[in-house]
């Protein structure tokens, strides 16, 4: 499993710079089926490049007994010493009030119950965002980049590529009415995007868009 960024900003990593484990996403996209056993694996990317991949084997099998096992390697960046690991990630569900269940994981080193999981540059354990003391990167950037922030995490959320300007598609399964509000809110943050755009470069504004 590759890392990348620093991972920290002022001792602190960053979310937005970690391996992120979503399960909800997973149950979204067809990866974490209940009654089912199904493995693959999950790659990152950064920059446009590959910065990690796992295997996995979540087993839904039996509600009460639901796993997520997590197969991966690391390597030492002062040895260049490799590892390997075998993560075990007991799942767990709450029932909404609209019915259904809604999954979650336990953190490894608190027993928090969590929707994510982290994996920092440097570390070999997923675990919660409070076990790792992560921070968020919107909560230290600057005015202009916050609707590309809020842009990119929409995107992610439906499990499109992030980037201005890309389209979003509606994920299988959601109701077009559901989808509908993601595309207003898309179009209003793409607005915002422009006008950052335009404001950060000042008198090239015209020139550039």
């Amino acid at each position: 499993m590759g890392g990348y960024g620093s991972g920290r900003q002022n001792g602190r990593p960053l979310a937005n710079e970690a391996l992120t484990i979503d399960i909800a996403w997973m149950a979204r996209t067809g990866r974490a089926v209940e009654g089912k056993l199904i493995t693959g694996s999950l790659s990152w990317t950064w920059g446009g490049q590959p910065s990690g991949t796992i295997g996995y084997e979540c087993d839904i099998s039996k509600p009460d007994g639901a796993l997520l096992t997590l197969r991966f390697d690391t390597t030492k960046r002062s040895t260049g010493e490799k590892r390997s690991h075998v993560q075990r990630v007991p799942l767990t569900f709450t029932r909404p009030h609209f019915g259904g269940k809604r999954w979650w994981m336990r953190c490894p080193f608190n027993g928090e119950r969590v929707g994510k999981l982290y994996c920092p540059a440097g570390a070999e354990k997923f675990a919660s965002r409070e076990a790792y003391g992560i921070s968020y990167y919107s909560q230290r950037i600057g005015e202009h980049d916050r609707p590309f922030e809020a842009l990119f995490n929409l995107q992610e959320r439906l499990g499109c590529e992030r980037g201005w300007e890309r389209p979003i598609l509606r994920p299988k399964g959601m109701w077009k009415r559901t989808f509908a509000e993601y595309e207003r809110r898309y179009r209003e943050l793409d607005e915002q995007c422009y006008a950052a755009m335009k404001a950060k470069f000042g008198d090239l504004g015209d020139e550039l868009f």
